[in-house]
């Protein structure tokens, strides 16, 4: 396998979506020697198949504000690969929502899915509507207009979406309501439901809870856990609020959450009320984190900066792509960080990815750390397929179990000669492994 020429002729035949051949580079160059030493890997067409998705559905969503005025925004679906199950992968509303970012996400969800080692394949979708700032009848009005088009290609054993920025608890019920009177059934068709009507309970908190029990995999591998170890955290929405939860409970001290406006520093640490502050933050419709310092005065909130700058001993990046640099890595090295483990998607760049490497830091990227909340998903389509309801504590036990078993391959794939565990190469050729095969398996499609 050629990486560049593969990269090459990728770029000429999608110019400008950096962000997807950002994701498809690190894959590709993780899995160059095990693709080599498959030769059956590539008279089969495997890697020129996989990095293009099966499909992409895009389409217009008109929608009527409260003013009567119609807007109007684009819609996305993309379906990348179901060699080893349905599709599966959040929808995410928000302004900057391009092809590159959804393919990028899509492309990154065959490799997180197939680690969690249920049925699930690889999709993403959404929209650049901002739901901020809109009343509940306006996001209502856009989630119904956007299921009519996106209802005719899902399906319970066909595509199965769920949540991202932007789609909450309230968007998946308008979203699941239209989709039920459109087809008459009431089937499992969108993860991150309501309790009341077929979700599975601790899904919020999951991605954060899996990031968490993944580090602290990690951590284990040098001897160590969370208690009394220092702990960065951007972002302050679900997966966020799951980390700061969890490394609470796990005896760490949680010292800082972030949002576009900069990051707050909590030297008390971010515990008890201040925990179900950061709902209440979030559902105010607001996306800032500084009046987390009104609330919290011994608090300081440092505007236009990331907490990379701050010491701790582990950082867990959960707010969006590309937001640890190579400078905030050197930051991290420089004040004695153990652990980088990432809770969103492909939050830290390549060049920060290269300076924690070879610092020997302890560092796991998004499609192994927060695959916990794909996995919540499965586990809620296996209730909906069976037509129960497990307890929270039965959820989390088997959550728990699948991110030990994520870093179990992980550290199978990624150990190196001296030691090392190169936790980015683990994880994308366990993933593709499992993928690859099945592909073969199934014959060209």
């Amino acid at each position: 396998m050629e990486v560049e020429k593969i990269m090459s002729n990728l770029e000429k035949k999608h110019p400008g979506e950096v962000e997807y051949l950002q994701a498809v580079r690190e894959v590709l160059e993780s899995i160059e020697d095990v693709c080599n030493e498959n030769p059956q890997f590539e008279s089969a067409g495997i890697i020129d198949r996989l990095v293009e998705p099966d499909r992409i559905l895009t389409f217009k969503v008109p929608w009527v504000d409260d003013n009567g005025k119609v807007n109007v925004n684009l819609g996305y679906r993309v379906q990348f690969n179901n060699a080893i199950g349905p599709y599966k992968g959040g929808l995410r509303f928000h302004p900057s929502v391009n092809l590159s970012i959804l393919k990028f996400l899509g492309f990154e969800q065959i490799f997180k899915n197939s680690l969690t080692s249920l049925p699930m394949g690889g999709a993403k979708g959404g929209s650049d509507f901002d739901p901020k700032g809109k009343s509940n009848n306006e996001i209502m009005r856009f989630c119904q207009s956007f299921m009519l088009e996106l209802w005719k290609i899902i399906g319970p054993e066909t595509d199965v979406p769920a949540g991202d920025i932007g789609v909450g608890g309230r968007e998946i019920g308008f979203l699941y309501g239209m989709y039920k009177k459109l087809t008459h059934e009431h089937t499992g068709v969108l993860t991150g439901k309501g309790i009341n009507w077929g979700g599975s309970l601790i899904r919020p908190e999951a991605t954060g809870f899996g990031a968490v029990y993944f580090a602290n995999e990690m951590l284990k591998t040098k001897g160590l856990d969370f208690k009394g170890k220092v702990v960065a955290v951007s972002g302050f929405g679900n997966v966020a609020w799951g980390a700061v939860t969890k490394v609470n409970e796990l005896g760490g001290k949680v010292v800082t959450i972030s949002g576009p406006d900069g990051y707050v520093y909590d030297p008390d640490g971010i515990s008890g009320e201040k925990i179900q502050y950061l709902l209440e933050l979030r559902s105010s419709n607001q996306d800032i984190v500084k009046p987390y310092t009104y609330e919290f005065p011994n608090a300081q909130f440092i505007q236009g900066k990331r907490p990379w700058e701050v010491k701790c001993d582990i950082a867990l990046p959960c707010a969006t792509q590309n937001e640890l640099g190579k400078e905030d890595a050197e930051n991290l090295v420089k004040n004695g960080v153990i652990c980088v483990a990432e809770g969103a998607n492909m939050p830290s760049t390549p060049e920060a990815i290269e300076v924690l490497q070879e610092a020997k830091i302890l560092f796991a990227p998004g499609k192994a750390v927060n695959a916990g909340g794909v996995a919540t998903s499965g586990l809620e389509m296996s209730q909906n397929s069976m037509k129960l309801s497990w307890a929270s504590a039965e959820v989390d036990q088997r959550l728990h179990q699948i991110m030990v078993n994520i870093h179990e391959n992980c550290v199978k794939y990624g150990k190196q000669p001296d030691g090392y565990v190169n936790y980015v190469k683990g994880a994308n050729v366990a993933g593709f492994m499992k993928v690859a095969n099945a592909m073969l398996d199934l014959g060209v499609l």
